[in-house]
């Protein structure tokens, strides 16, 4: 029994250092405000500049005692300290709600509503579970774990700024995992710290390390994976250090793991992730999307008329006042006609004109200087340029150079040039607003004149006459033009007006018709000398009092005839409705009426005569001529015809004359339009006349033959063989034609023999029984021509002296050939005929010898030629030569040579 309670009691001691041994947990830290809603009272109505209201209770679980505070109410500020103040005047009425941001140590951000009741309204009681805001997760009621610090085992300095001492989490025995509620809080580094470095920023503990060496060391980014080394921990205290300045805007937060090993027995702690953010400094600051911001501004922009918007960037921490931005205008270039000018919304940056006096006349551009500036307007801050161009409005009204115009044009002209007008406007050119618009507001109710501008030159109104001016109505016109632009005045504007005095310049109108075209109704058969009509005209120009004077201008038939002065209208010759001038039954004439000004004027009016139809007229048949056969022949079928109307037309009626009776018949057809025509008997082939007498309605008659060639065929199929001409038959034509066949055969056979004959013989240049009359021509007197007989074929050669080659062979045949005079029968022309046709041989290209270069060797050996040394002249032979005396005094002295005369007496 005694042994039993010994071994209880054992246990219970057992038991009882074993729990002694597990340390007691402590409650989580959770950040955040130290109550869900803040309420604070006050006894004024009235809250100066100044005023403390209280201070707010804010913790992030760290040993920091100051934090960043944001009121949403920009008439209440929170310092750093938690002191809660009056920022701007302000009058409570019975109660003001706002917000309160703060951050804790991983960055995120806090709220807590404050109320500020004026004294006197109660409110009931508030719970003080604090509500963290974490993104999208919430934590309630989580209790507030404190950071321990053990100074037995802390080797630090007491100089040394404290840091947090992260804890491994603990695990239950046996279960070896993690409480659910172990939270290990970020830590918070801020950026851009100036150290001195390695800066320590936490320690990290094991629970193990009071009962064995433990060693410590971190893995991931920042330490062991780039960017390499940012993080270090020593490896026997478990202090965790930066090794230099961070950059939020380059990394905002790290996430690495620490390990804890015991000496000699291995992993003593399951691995700690540690999450490090990086604190946001105001170390950027704001940067204007470009440095220069064009715009434009129209000089008639009212108050309050939006510009443009300009928008700067910061790269510290969003919704933060490190980038909360503040707009400002610090200058404006020039500063007329009012400073400032524009406006801008410091928070949206939209720029707005302030005030009005724009004028781009006189101040056509804007410099402005703009500033953003963070920490609300506070902090660091950029500048940007605003060159905003004043564009043109419509506020100068164009201006008439002038203020009357006088002008004058002649009567009777359409689109006729008047005037042109010119303005001028003080907008900027060539704009909407520049170019003028003309009306003529008054003195034109008959729109006798238009007012335009051309596309070259807006600043000029042409006043052009629409419609034909009458002197005889009115001599002057005075007219109103007023002048806008293209588009709206801007602002209230006077329209400027101008007087235009048109003068109308009386010329010589020409007569006019009454009617232009008169249509008159007359029988075709008017006698000749008949009156057709009266056709008058009137001058227009009364106060000339001028004479008119008829005539006709166009009268295609000649029928018609007009007296000079009174414009009556007679038949000249007989009118026929059937005549090629007339169409429709109408002949239309063309008369001219002038007046007897110095320069006549002419006007012309149209005379139509309808044509009342007369039978003057017979029928007449088409065909002129058919075929068909000589047995059982079909019918012919004639068209007849009438140049009459309808009333001296069909229906027709026809009869045979002649002999034509016996051989044929003729009827007409169920239409009275044609005839039937039947062969009666049975004809030889050949051709017969038929004669036909056809009639109209009212019996006037005419006979038309028609031609039939009768066939020797049977039926309706008409074939002819052959025409029985004058006895002709197809042998006797086969006949004639062979016979004219062999006579050109045996023509080609003797023009073949002539030919052949032709080829053996050469015919001599000169033929022998060629009589011809030579004079030759000798510087000395002496011989005769006894020695004629000389060959002249050597002469023909060639250059190569070659015989078979003639001269007569190469003749020119590229120039024509001279015309020649003919003998005249007066012998005393005798001399120029010779003369003439000298010069025409001298010039004949085809008259041989041919003129070509012809080389000659001398008269001795090795010549072709022979001598002519032996050439004279002499007065033997039996040839008459007394009629050189009757060819004038030129051929006397070959007269007397030759014919004897004088010269023979003196021998």
């Amino acid at each position: 029994m005694m042994t039993a309670w010994v071994t209880v009691w054992g246990i219970l001691i057992v038991l009882f250092q074993a729990s002694a041994l597990v340390p007691t947990e402590k409650p989580t830290c959770i950040p955040g405000f130290q109550s869900d809603m803040l309420v604070y009272q006050v006894v004024r109505k009235h809250l100066r500049l100044g005023t403390r209201l209280g201070k707010v209770g804010f913790s992030d679980c760290t040993e920091r005692r100051a934090f960043p505070f944001h009121s949403d109410d920009d008439h209440f500020t929170v310092q750093r300290d938690g002191v809660l103040k009056v920022k701007r005047p302000i009058d409570i009425h019975r109660h003001r709600e706002f917000t309160i941001h703060s951050w804790d140590s991983e960055g995120h951000r806090i709220s807590v509503p404050v109320r500020v009741v004026h004294h006197g309204h109660r409110h009931g009681k508030h719970h003080h579970d604090v509500e963290r805001h974490h993104g999208e997760r919430k934590h309630h009621n989580h209790l507030h774990r404190h950071t321990k610090v053990d100074s037995a085992e802390n080797t630090e300095s007491t100089t040394d700024q404290q840091v947090p001492i992260l804890q491994f989490a603990k695990s239950v025995e046996g279960l070896r995992r993690r409480k659910r509620d172990w939270i290990i809080p970020r830590l918070s580094v801020p950026e851009n710290s100036r150290g001195p470095y390695p800066l320590r920023v936490a320690q990290i503990r094991s629970s193990e390390d009071k009962l064995k060496r433990i060693y410590y060391s971190i893995t991931g980014r920042g330490a062991t994976e780039a960017p390499v080394g940012i993080f270090t921990i020593d490896r026997d205290s478990g202090n965790l250090y930066v090794t230099q300045p961070l950059d939020r805007e380059a990394k905002e937060s790290y996430m690495f793991e620490a390990h804890a090993v015991a000496d000699g027995a291995g992993t003593a702690e399951q691995p700690m992730e540690i999450i490090v953010n990086v604190i946001d400094q105001n170390d950027n600051k704001p940067v204007f999307a470009q440095s220069t911001f064009l715009g434009e501004v129209a000089e008639s922009s009212p108050g309050g008329s939006t510009v443009i918007k300009i928008e700067a960037k910061d790269l510290d921490e969003p919704n933060n006042d490190n980038s909360d931005i503040r707009y400002s205008i610090q200058s404006q270039d020039p500063t007329l006609p009012s400073d400032p000018l524009f406006a801008i919304n410091p928070i949206t940056g939209v720029i707005r004109v302030n005030a009005g006096g724009l004028d781009r006349e006189k101040y056509p551009k804007y410099t402005l200087v703009v500033r953003a500036a963070d920490l609300r307007g506070e902090g660091l801050s950029g500048e940007a340029k605003v060159i905003l161009t004043v564009t043109d409005s419509n506020d100068n009204a164009p201006a008439f150079t002038q203020p009357a115009y006088e002008a004058s044009v002649e009567e009777n002209k359409i689109d006729a040039h008047v005037i042109t007008m010119s303005v001028t406007d003080g907008d900027e050119p060539l704009s909407a607003a520049w170019n003028a618009v003309f009306t003529i507001v008054a003195g034109d109710p008959g729109g006798l004149f238009t007012v335009k501008t051309t596309e070259s030159n807006k600043h000029e109104g042409i006043i052009s006459t629409a419609k034909a001016l009458d002197f005889e109505r009115s001599t002057q016109h005075t007219l109103l033009v007023a002048v806008v632009n293209e588009v709206p005045f801007a602002i209230p504007l006077l329209t400027a007006t101008t007087t235009v005095v048109v003068t109308v310049v009386d010329v010589n109108e020409a007569p006019i018709f009454n009617p232009i075209e008169k249509q008159v109704s007359k029988r075709e058969d008017l006698a000749v000398g008949s009156e057709v009509v009266q056709y008058t005209a009137s001058d227009p120009d009364t106060a000339r009092k001028q004479i008119v004077t008829y005539r006709i201008i166009r009268d295609p038939a000649g029928w018609l005839s007009v007296a000079k002065d009174t414009g009556l209208i007679k038949v000249k010759s007989l009118m026929d409705r059937e005549g090629s001038f007339v169409k429709d039954n109408k002949y239309t004439a063309l008369i001219g009426a002038s007046d007897n000004d110095d320069v006549p004027a002419t006007g012309t009016g149209t005379l139509i005569i309808q044509l009342e139809d007369v039978n003057d007229n017979a029928p007449t048949i088409e065909e002129r001529s058919i075929r068909l056969c000589h047995k059982d022949s079909a019918p012919q079928l004639l068209s007849v015809t009438d140049k009459d109307g309808p009333g001296f037309a069909a229906p027709y009626s026809v009869s045979l004359h002649g002999p034509s009776k016996t051989n044929w018949t003729a009827r007409m057809n169920d239409s009275k339009t044609g005839i039937v025509l039947n062969l009666a008997t049975v004809l030889d082939s050949g051709e017969y006349t038929v004669v036909l007498r056809v009639a109209d309605n009212q019996g006037m008659a005419q006979d038309s033959t028609v031609l039939a060639t009768v066939c020797d065929c049977t039926g309706e199929e008409v074939t002819c063989k052959g025409r029985a001409v004058a006895g002709s038959e197809l042998p006797v034509i086969l006949g004639i034609l062979g016979g004219i066949l062999l006579l050109l055969m045996l023509v080609l056979l003797l023009l073949f023999f002539a030919r052949r004959r032709r080829g053996e013989q050469k015919v001599p240049l000169l033929q022998e029984d060629d009589i011809r009359d030579n004079v030759y021509y000798y510087d000395e007197e002496g011989g005769g021509e006894d020695d004629q007989d000389y060959d002249l074929g050597v002469l023909h050669r060639g250059l190569d002296n070659r015989p078979e080659v003639f001269r007569n062979d190469v003749v020119p045949n590229f120039m024509p050939a001279p015309q020649y005079r003919p003998r005249p029968a007066n012998p005393e022309e005798i001399g120029n005929f010779i003369d003439d046709n000298l010069k025409a041989a001298d010039n004949d290209p085809t008259a041989p010898p041919y003129d070509s270069l012809l080389v000659f060797d001398y008269e001795g050996g090795g010549s072709d030629a022979g001598s002519i040394s032996t050439l004279n002249s002499s007065s033997s032979g039996d040839q008459d030569y007394n009629c050189l005396n009757e060819w004038g005094p030129r051929f006397k002295k070959l007269a007397d040579m030759y014919g004897g005369g004088e010269d023979d007496d003196m021998l």
